[in-house]
């Protein structure tokens, strides 16, 4: 088998996976690329193992597995955090979400120079 085939497609499907991330701005359409670049990488482990004899058998088939878990608990947790973020904000831009929380107004004792009841 030809390994250059595979690799192209790999190379493709990472390329429009990174194009994906730096360009969309909805969430889930970012997650989405994400995603095809764990499947890219994927597809190459999995061509490396059949056309590489490695010393260790079936070892990319290992790995990829373990980025299909890894893949797996990313858009768990990922979903997860644009449902929070859609409850919060009503929208899933990432544009729109504050990568630092303004601080809160001080209330109550500390508000008068923390001098407090004595």
């Amino acid at each position: 088998m030809r390994p250059v085939i595979p690799y192209v497609t790999a190379a493709l499907l990472f390329g429009l996976g990174v194009y994906g991330v730096l360009r969309r701005r909805n969430a889930v359409l970012v997650l989405m690329a994400v995603e095809l670049m764990l499947n890219a990488v994927n597809l190459i482990l999995v061509t490396a193992d059949t056309t590489v004899r490695a010393a260790l058998p079936h070892s990319g088939q290992v790995f990829a597995l373990f980025v299909i878990v890894l893949a797996a608990a990313e858009i768990g947790v990922g979903l997860a955090i644009v449902l929070q973020l859609y409850r919060l904000r009503a929208s899933v831009t990432v544009d729109d979400v504050p990568l630092a929380e303004a601080p809160a107004p001080a209330t109550g004792a500390a508000a008068d120079g923390g001098e407090g009841e004595k």
